[in-house]
């Protein structure tokens, strides 16, 4: 399915391709014993290191994976990409020649593509999606700032001819004061030391980020090619901005979590999850009379329907869940769910975890009928 100018984004992240989440594969972390990819990267022996990368990235996502996203009625695929996706950080393998070959399979499926810089050197939210643990203080070092900037310039120039480019978004969730000071991973960084002087992303650092990253980004994109800015965790906060300073075909990325919710409550019900869901609708309503928005990430992961004690229990709190956020996320540009698969085929681990985790897996959703999927006979908003 193309993506037309006034369509819908329906689509889903390759998460735990090029950017690691132990979370997501924790058998790929079994040789070093380290909780996220940096340290995986800075404690294994560099030959053992790079074949095991490419093992992973070779057959975590392949073509045929993108035949089966499209052939499921989506349109785009977000692909989270490393600082060093070109290899030239010492100790960091790059994967340039893995999005190059994703943009040939977009290509040739009908699919759109958008690049998410998903972390940077010192990270941007101490997240092991952010590459380390507990450690973010990217945001102060004005030197991995440029160098950021300059990786999302040279996959601009890389790829804007590309007919399957969409977009590109700056950075994946430079966290809030608020999310910082309550981020599980805040304050658990391996090493103290190094996590010395960290802490959150302030919005006066990340409105200039974003005023230098769309300047260099539009002097080399296609104009109608889009870019893309996280929230920050703050989608109430943006207002105007973007319009009054002067900035073309943007969108603004907001990320919810059902689970995330779940943390601050001791006991799961759909009541709750009904007004949680609806304050998201109504935000993102508020912040789209100003710029476009999209829910750049969510799931229909969520502890009700893991107490469920059979299949077609749990079945029918994910239908419900399913609803209840796709009628929610129509008011927005459109989605993207995180994330297309976990585990990666390994079916031992999956019988081990899979029941834990099936929610955060589209391909799982898809085998287990818990959400309806467009073309499928079934209301799609």
């Amino acid at each position: 399915m193309t993506l037309g100018v006034d369509e819908k984004i329906n689509g889903v992240n390759l998460g735990n391709w090029l950017v690691l989440e132990k979370w997501m594969k924790p058998s790929l972390f079994a040789q070093c014993g380290e909780d996220d990819e940096i340290w995986m990267h800075r404690t294994m022996e560099p030959s053992r290191l790079e074949a095991l990368l490419r093992r992973h990235r070779e057959s975590y996502v392949t073509e045929r994976d993108f035949i089966a996203i499209a052939s499921r009625g989506y349109n785009l695929v977000r692909i989270p990409v490393p600082y060093f996706v070109f290899g030239d950080v010492e100790g960091h393998p790059g994967c340039i020649e893995y999005v190059d070959r994703a943009f040939a399979w977009a290509g040739r499926c009908g699919l759109r593509v958008l690049l998410d810089l998903h972390t940077v050197p010192g990270s941007q939210n101490g997240y092991d999606n952010g590459g380390i643990t507990g450690v973010c203080k990217w945001c102060r070092d004005p030197q991995a700032v440029e160098y950021a900037l300059t990786v999302l310039e040279r996959l601009a120039e890389r790829y804007r001819d590309e007919p399957a480019l969409y977009g590109m978004e700056v950075l994946n969730e430079p966290i809030s004061w608020l999310v910082y000071r309550t981020a599980p991973s805040t304050g658990h960084a391996k090493v103290r030391e190094e996590a010395k002087g960290s802490g959150h992303v302030p919005m006066r650092f990340l409105k200039n980020l974003y005023r230098d990253a769309y300047r260099r980004l539009r002097a080399i994109l296609r104009p109608e090619s889009v870019i893309v800015f996280h929230d920050g965790f703050r989608l109430g906060s943006w207002g105007s901005w973007f319009g009054k300073e002067g900035m073309t075909n943007v969108m603004l990325d907001t990320h919810i979590y059902i689970i995330a919710m779940e943390t601050f409550v001791p006991v799961p019900s759909m009541w709750l999850y009904r007004l949680f869901v609806a304050y998201g609708k109504a935000m993102i309503r508020r912040a789209a009379r100003h710029v476009p928005v999209m829910v750049g990430e969510w799931c229909l992961m969520n502890a009700l329907a893991q107490r469920q004690r059979n299949a077609a229990e749990r079945k029918a709190v994910y239908r419900e869940v399913a609803r209840l956020e796709l009628d929610a996320w129509n008011v927005s540009a459109g989605q993207i769910y995180w994330s297309y698969q976990l585990l990666g085929g390994d079916a031992a681990e999956g019988e081990r975890r899979g029941g834990n985790l099936d929610g955060w897996d589209l391909t799982r959703v898809w085998r287990n009928g818990w959400m309806a999927q467009p073309g499928d006979g079934e209301a799609w908003p």
